[in-house]
């Protein structure tokens, strides 16, 4: 069986307020995960966020907060191959609407600088990078290849590494409504603020950086477009146009993307003709399981809802990988079951664990001035002829698999997001989410942009996206079905070479 798990988005700085044999194998294209905010310079100085913001650890009644921490903190260069890097953390507010800054609770921004060996010392211009998500660190830079080669011809580049949101830490925060209170804060608004409040005591003479936002990291850079364009020099963005609209719009964007994601599930089975009937088989195992579906090695359950899930990033992505399901038979008439292989790699795919920001704020990136209400759940409903994959079987019909969408189930059936039932409801339902974009302010845009549509892309719907072009001023864009929402991940070199080249003049204006 070949599964693809969905490779979450990158923030560099805030993005999260930073800050995806002999059985039946079942083919799945999968992506790898990246999401996290990054700065990056052409021969130039690049800086990523890995992680998100730092869980804060000063309350403002506390006596350490009688102290304040430095703002910025620069660490030694060290060197990977072909690239030199430091480590700078920043220490921002939680909340930046707080009357006095000085009181709301701090927390640690860490941001990783990567340049090519021998520029330490050269004035470069920065590029930041914001990666997919939300909810996802940034990979360390290990290495000079792809997009990072090519960004570190021209600019300085970083990541970070501040510490992430997981279980353990939110559990410091106590009730449900207090994690709710505390995670308002880690949206693209707060994640525009944190790179604002690094770029200011980064860049030379506080000038602005170009930027280049991979999904969800796209979405932020709009955000950075509406509220504060006077910080960015140029915009370069990969699979991550926002549906800009007033209230919520994640009604509109999970439609549009089902109907994507119905199209990809053609695709994919048309690829891979013999996984019909494999999932089919999976699913009536699992249907027929004692409690309706398989214990995960995490404490979770395995169910045909839970198997659909691996659709998030398999069927919107370019490569893939093989899982096998069953365990070998080697004692005649020995009972059939799915191996603890498969299992464990399904709880690895979801990673939950360690990143339950996606699952909890994934709906809240659509919300301004209204709430989601599981919107993902109630399109599903819509949609329960094409996904409801005991029907499925019973029709004859292939079992469809579902996208990036969050659904309130996965709460009762993820251990590692089990205790955040609660939350979860409270997020879907709270409706007074201030805006992230400023239509105004796009449609009379001065900053050069530059964007790669992908036509087929499953995550960012193709005409959604055309639709908010329309409204930015100057936009350049580059319309491609070579690629999927991987195409930074897949050919990163020569998206970002393109991109490029459309705001330096390279590219022909038509």
């Amino acid at each position: 069986m070949m599964l693809a798990t969905h490779a979450p988005p990158y923030f560099l700085i805030k993005s999260h307020r930073l800050l995806f044999a002999s059985s039946l194998l079942l083919s799945f294209p999968i992506p790898t995960t990246s999401r996290p905010l990054s700065f990056t310079t052409s021969a130039a100085r690049l800086l990523l966020r890995v992680k998100p913001r730092r869980f804060a650890t000063m309350a403002a009644d506390s006596p350490s907060a009688l102290v304040s921490p430095p703002a910025h903190v620069v660490g030694p260069w060290y060197s990977v191959p072909e690239l030199r890097l430091r480590d700078h953390r920043f220490t921002v507010p939680l909340d930046y609407s707080s009357v006095d800054r000085h009181v709301s609770p701090k927390l640690t921004v860490f941001a990783r600088e990567v340049v090519g060996v021998g520029k330490e010392d050269q004035l470069l211009p920065y590029l930041l990078y914001l990666q997919g998500g939300p909810g996802f660190e940034c990979p360390r830079p290990s290495e000079s290849s792809g997009w990072l080669q090519k960004a570190c011809e021209e600019f300085r580049r970083g990541t970070g590494l501040s510490t992430p949101l997981t279980p353990s830490s939110m559990s410091q925060l106590g009730s449900a409504e207090k994690v709710v209170e505390y995670l308002k804060h880690f949206r693209a608004d707060n994640i525009v603020k944190d790179a604002e409040f690094i770029r200011v005591r980064l860049v030379p003479d506080a000038g602005p950086w170009t930027i280049l936002g991979q999904s969800y990291g796209g979405f932020c850079a709009v955000t950075y477009l509406s509220f504060a364009p006077r910080g960015l020099k140029q915009v370069l963005l990969t699979g991550g146009i926002p549906l800009v609209a007033d209230h919520c719009t994640a009604d509109t964007v999970y439609r549009a993307c089902s109907e994507q994601v119905i199209q990809q599930n053609a695709k994919y089975y048309e690829r891979f003709p013999h996984d019909v009937e494999v999932v089919r088989e999976v699913v009536k195992y699992l249907a027929n399981a004692e409690g309706g579906g398989v214990p995960l090695p995490s404490g979770g359950i395995l169910t045909p809802k839970g198997l659909q899930t691996l659709g998030l990033s398999g069927l919107g992505s370019s490569s893939g990988f093989e899982r096998r399901v069953w365990d070998p038979i080697i004692v005649p008439g020995s009972k059939k079951q799915i191996s603890d292989y498969f299992l464990n790699g399904f709880d690895n795919w979801l990673d939950f664990g360690t990143n339950p920001l996606y699952a909890l704020m994934h709906e809240s990136i659509y919300c301004q001035g209204a709430s989601s209400r599981w919107s993902a759940h109630r399109i599903r409903g819509e949609y329960d002829d094409k996904f409801n994959a005991i029907r499925s079987i019973e029709e004859g019909r292939p079992v469809f698999f579902t996208g990036e969408m969050v659904f309130p189930w996965m709460f009762d059936e993820v251990f590692a997001l089990k205790k955040y039932k609660d939350v979860a409801h409270l997020l879907a339902e709270k409706q007074d989410w201030p805006p992230l974009y400023d239509p105004a302010v796009l449609s009379c845009n001065k900053v050069p942009v530059a964007a790669a549509v992908y036509y087929d892309d499953m995550y960012v719907n193709f005409k959604l996206a055309m639709e908010t072009a329309s409204k930015i001023a100057g936009i350049r864009l580059w319309i491609t079905n070579e690629y999927m929402h991987s195409g930074l991940r897949d050919a990163g070199g020569q998206v970002l070479d393109h991109l490029l080249g459309m705001l330096n003049g390279k590219k022909p204006l038509f």
